[in-house]
């Protein structure tokens, strides 16, 4: 298994981030840690957290202990800019939330491949989950949509 502190570095237009090449991604722009065996530590990726903006509040909808499966809502996130529902992509149990964001929310966007994560699940991760290769793939697949929404309104 790759180092913690090995990246790999995605840089395009005016977006840059390290992807740390240990962790797995989502499609709708989450990372997930294994932090022991099967248990999986989840949060939103750098590009989530600049689309979303400064974090201002969050809550979960589900319990420790519930049944989870990929695509099933599990809370929501506001920042300035939007406000986004917090997905599941595990087959299997919510076990926790990260409690440091009651009191300091705005680890999501200073820290969110660290102390910025948003809950634990254990169990499976969802087929479509990709690495940091695939994972920069899907980004520029997203700018480059965004692109050309952006020149089609001009």
């Amino acid at each position: 298994m790759a180092s913690e502190n090995k990246t790999l570095l995605f840089k395009r237009t005016h977006f840059a981030t390290r992807l740390p090449v240990d962790y797995v991604y989502s499609p709708s722009h989450f990372w997930a840690r294994e932090m022991a065996d099967s248990v999986w530590r989840i949060g939103f990726t750098k590009f989530a957290t600049r689309m979303l903006g400064d974090m201002v509040d969050h809550g979960f909808e589900v319990k420790a202990t519930s049944a989870i499966e990929p695509g099933q809502i599990l809370g929501w996130v506001e920042g300035f800019k939007a406000i986004s529902d917090v997905y599941a992509f595990t087959h299997g149990e919510f076990t926790d939330t990260n409690l440091e964001l009651q009191t300091n929310i705005a680890l999501i966007n200073k820290k969110p491949y660290g102390g910025g994560w948003l809950y634990e699940a254990r169990g499976a991760l969802d087929d479509k989950c990709v690495d940091a290769e695939g994972y920069a793939a899907i980004l520029n697949q997203t700018i480059d949509k965004m692109l050309e929404q952006q020149k089609a309104q001009e």
